[in-house]
């Protein structure tokens, strides 16, 4: 089915989200339910990855964010794992037309230890291929744990300073943020995630604090553009506030509720029950 032309999609630019991440949950559960191997929900969802870049690209989007596989993955049977390694290797080789064509650059996040060689020589080869490109900016988190990210950063702040290269007086949120993985990149405006699942599952906890949340019921593999429009639709229309108020709201500020005293309020409860107020310092006064 033809895809209509950026202009034909009625969010415009300046409303739709700089940048969008996306949890990609539910292969295995997809495969399961149309009765297939686990294995096949995963290449379903390379499908759905090529989708959502193309419409991303498509669209005017500044960055994709893609959590492809978690440090504690890991913990997958190893049939699997060896899949997905074969799986990344393959990608990384088969996409390098696809990215180069579309002017997509790419770049990876999280930990390169103990992903396989010939998964990291193809992934750095095409991070090398695209890194002119001017468009779309492509970012898989592989092997990657926002707490872990966290941790090394602090690590790397602790080593500043016990070399004199950085006071502690200096450090702040925007220092911290240097020492990420995600330096330089704009934190994500929203965040998907599939298989209807309410979490972050430790995908970008520092970065995605003020990032505006959309959950669909849909497994990965089914996740199309049109479920990528509707969110990015659903998140134009939010009113997104940072922890201040909107101008409209700061234009008319309504006047303080008038508050009585409580003694007040209890001696007109207790008229209304046909009963005194206790005769105390503070009503007598008020009685004189």
């Amino acid at each position: 089915m033809s895809q209509p032309r950026q202009e034909d999609f009625e969010v415009p630019p300046a409303k739709r989200p700089r940048h969008i991440a996306a949890i990609m949950d539910g292969n295995g559960r997809w495969a399961l339910r149309q009765g297939l191997p686990r294995i096949e929900g995963h290449r379903r969802g390379v499908e759905a990855v090529r989708r959502t870049v193309r419409e991303c690209a498509r669209l005017g989007i500044q960055q994709l964010t893609l959590f492809c596989f978690s440090s504690e993955n890991w913990k997958r049977p190893t049939e699997e794992l060896q899949f997905l390694m074969q799986l990344l290797e393959h990608y990384m080789i088969q996409e390098r037309a696809e990215l180069l064509e579309n002017n997509i650059r790419l770049s990876v996040i999280g930990r390169r230890e103990g992903l396989p060689p010939t998964a990291l020589e193809a992934m750095e080869q095409t991070i090398r291929l695209a890194s002119q490109n001017t468009g779309l900016h492509l970012c898989l988190a592989i092997n990657y744990g926002a707490r872990q990210e966290i941790a090394d950063a602090v690590r790397r702040i602790a080593r500043q300073v016990q070399a004199g290269q950085l006071q502690p007086d200096q450090i702040d949120e925007h220092t911290i943020g240097q020492y990420l993985d995600t330096a330089g990149m704009p934190d994500p405006d929203l965040l998907i995630r599939t298989a209807g699942e309410m979490r972050l599952s430790n995908f970008l906890l520092w970065q995605a604090s003020y990032a505006e949340l959309w959950v669909t019921d849909r497994c990965w593999p089914e996740f199309d553009e049109a479920l990528l429009q509707q969110a990015i639709r659903d998140y134009a229309a939010r009113r997104r506030r940072f922890g201040g108020l909107l101008p409209e709201e700061l234009a008319a500020p309504p006047k303080a509720p008038h508050i009585p005293p409580t003694h007040s309020v209890v001696a007109s409860s207790l008229e209304q029950k046909n009963l005194r107020l206790p005769r105390t310092p503070s009503n007598q006064k008020d009685q004189i």
